[in-house]
């Protein structure tokens, strides 16, 4: 009987080595692809390293471009999905915020992406963005409900502001949040990524469980 166990236990050893890791596309802008820092300090890498150190087996592939609006994630959605990653981590919408760009329009090129993932059954979480203050109350209203509104209608993970991190670091001061950006004033450094991937890494963790689950 104590050489089953034995051979028992090694064969859940074996198992969990061949087990393959969950296969995450992120899915975004430059804030995905890691723009204006070392290859080691961009967001992939780092979620990627955050998720390891607590415990999920995963590979993340970035599919970050630099400039991307939903719009430009909306036509390039479906040669993503093609790779049939396990889950889709979608950051979208800071450029149409930066070019002033529709609410709607960004909602519509959103439920596109979003609707894709669900027909190919890939699991989500979809990171939202804040609009500022100087916005305006009604663009600043349209776009921040965007991201809650699609995350309940298509069941998909949300994580409420991907610069979260930061500003729950310095308080929401905007002044001291300078410190964990680059010189642009758009773009985290690597320290700000860092407080970012501290805030939406349980929420990632989850995306990993709805998958192994």
């Amino acid at each position: 009987m104590r050489k089953v166990w034995v051979i028992i236990g090694f064969l859940i050893s074996v198992s969990a080595a061949w087990a393959e890791p969950v296969r995450i596309t992120a899915f975004g802008d430059s804030l995905v692809q890691g723009y204006g820092l070392p290859q080691g300090d961009g967001f992939v890498p780092q979620l990627e390293h955050w998720l390891q150190e607590h415990g999920a087996e995963v590979e993340i592939t970035n599919a970050g471009v630099s400039g991307d609006t939903s719009a430009g994630g909306a036509a390039r959605i479906d040669w993503t999905l093609a790779d049939d990653p396990d889950a889709l981590i979608v950051l979208l919408g800071g450029n149409d915020l930066l070019r002033g760009l529709s609410a709607e329009e960004m909602r519509a090129n959103l439920s596109k992406i979003l609707s894709a993932a669900e027909q190919a059954d890939t699991e989500v979480l979809l990171v939202g963005m804040r609009a500022p203050n100087n916005y305006g109350p009604d663009y600043r209203a349209a776009f921040n409900a965007v991201y809650p509104d699609l995350a309940k209608e298509f069941g998909a993970l949300l994580h409420p502001d991907a610069f979260a991190g930061i500003f729950e670091r310095v308080g929401g001061d905007p002044a001291k949040a300078q410190e964990f950006m680059q010189d642009d004033d758009i773009h985290p450094n690597a320290e700000g990524v860092r407080e970012n991937i501290e805030a939406l890494g349980p929420v990632a963790l989850q995306l990993v469980a709805r998958v192994s689950g």
